[in-house]
């Protein structure tokens, strides 16, 4: 599902903010680069606004963030619709004892680590980054919610990167974006 078949008006004024820069981090990379959007900040509000109209009144108790840019659209998401936010962190940048789920991603491999206690079992998560590539993230959030019996009810990116065939490795978890990138 996703907001831009819904021809939402907004749609056009996100994407115009989104830069693209080729062969970063590696090459072959063309990264969708959100900070251009963070700058703006009509579109930046535009982008939560969509979601949190989406996920408000579902019952959502946790917003589950994905280091580095679901820290900077979860917060706000979770904030709106009354949830609680995890963030779910790279190896060594949370104190205290964590889980862990190691996952490969497009251009190499990478750990996801969580609080122990943060998500409790039977709590509705959502899952929040800013792009979905080939899924390895998404899948590693989504085990690491599941593995301390949260539900997890979907997962929402602002960028789908369809020709990498993420959505297909969610195991027909739904998925909800913003827009496509080709």
């Amino acid at each position: 599902m996703s907001a831009y078949r819904d021809k939402d008006p907004r749609i056009h004024g996100i994407q115009s903010k989104i830069r693209v820069v080729p062969n970063f981090p590696k090459p072959g990379i063309m990264f969708q680069d959100i900070t251009t959007l963070l700058l703006d900040p009509k579109a930046f509000k535009d982008t939560v606004d969509l979601f949190v109209e989406r996920y408000k009144g579902k019952n959502i108790s946790v917003v589950a963030g994905i280091e580095a840019r679901g820290l900077i659209f979860g917060p706000p998401i979770a904030l709106e619709i009354g949830a609680k936010f995890v963030p779910l962190r790279k190896p060594k940048k949370l104190p205290g004892k964590v889980i862990s789920e190691e996952y490969v991603l497009e251009y190499g491999r990478d750990c996801l680590e969580m609080h122990v206690g943060a998500v409790e079992p039977g709590e509705r998560a959502l899952v929040v980054d800013d792009l979905i590539a080939t899924g390895g993230t998404l899948c590693a959030a989504m085990k690491l919610l599941e593995r301390v019996g949260a539900e997890v009810v979907e997962c929402a990116c602002v960028i789908e990167l369809p020709d990498l065939k993420g959505r297909e490795r969610l195991n027909a978890k739904p998925l909800y974006v913003l827009l496509e990138s080709h």
